[in-house]
């Protein structure tokens, strides 16, 4: 029976779990993670020479309202230590810049003339929780330049919000990805630059770009390395 003909796509129901123990097994992650749906995969990734853990895995539930209630149970402790989850992203996304990146903030372009405030708030509160939204204008003139940023209180619903690929909003298909700073994009481009962001796509974890190496060096934000989510890039 599992994971078959499941009616929502694979990638909008997987999860990267990051900071695992090294005691970590999948069975004892599949036994955390099931508590909040039926998973249809669950592994830990491991070095093909040493077997031992490399500290991070993926989960992939039935379905995304299973992984909407496994992110919303956040802080999530597996044998004794706090993991972070979070949404998978493709391979193809992975590779971009900010794609190791924790941001609470997007970017939405190709907003017309006659998209206002409410326009966006009634579009991406049903995400999650709002906390600013600037249309962005001309000083000058005062007209608008057809994108504008809206600011979450949580990361994940930047995560899940980028993972879809098409957003209409007011009538008009817009382009969303993370919003990031000059600095972060620096950052990103460097990561990049090193081959901290192709090379080891693996196997059924597929999804994953550059977090093996970068995920030791402790870091979450700019330093990279948390591996399974992305960025869009146009």
């Amino acid at each position: 029976m599992e994971g078959h003909d499941p009616k929502e796509p694979e990638q909008l129901r997987k999860l990267f779990i990051g900071g695992l123990s090294f005691e970590t097994t999948d069975d004892s992650l599949r036994e955390h993670f099931e508590k909040w749906g039926t998973l249809t995969d669950c592994v830990v990734m491991r070095d093909p020479q040493t077997k031992r853990s490399r500290g991070f895995g993926f989960v992939t539930y039935s379905c995304v309202e299973e992984v909407d209630a496994a992110m919303c149970a956040r802080p999530h402790k597996v044998d004794g230590r706090v993991v972070e989850p979070k949404r998978a992203v493709s391979r193809e996304d992975s590779v971009k810049p900010g794609a190791h990146l924790t941001v609470k903030k997007i970017f939405v372009g190709g907003i017309k003339e006659d998209t206002e405030e409410y326009n966006l708030r009634d579009y991406f509160e049903k995400y999650g929780k709002i906390e600013t939204i600037e249309v962005m204008e001309d000083r000058q003139s005062g007209k608008k330049r057809g994108f504008a940023f809206v600011t979450f209180d949580d990361h994940d619903t930047v995560d899940k919000i980028v993972v879809q690929k098409y957003h209409t909003i007011n009538g008009h298909n817009c382009e969303v990805k993370k919003a990031l700073s000059k600095q972060e994009m620096q950052s990103a481009g460097s990561q990049r630059g090193r081959g901290g962001g192709s090379g080891n796509f693996m196997g059924r974890g597929g999804n994953f770009g550059g977090g093996g190496g970068n995920f030791g060096r402790g870091g979450y934000g700019s330093g990279g390395g948390s591996g399974g989510y992305g960025s869009r890039r146009f």
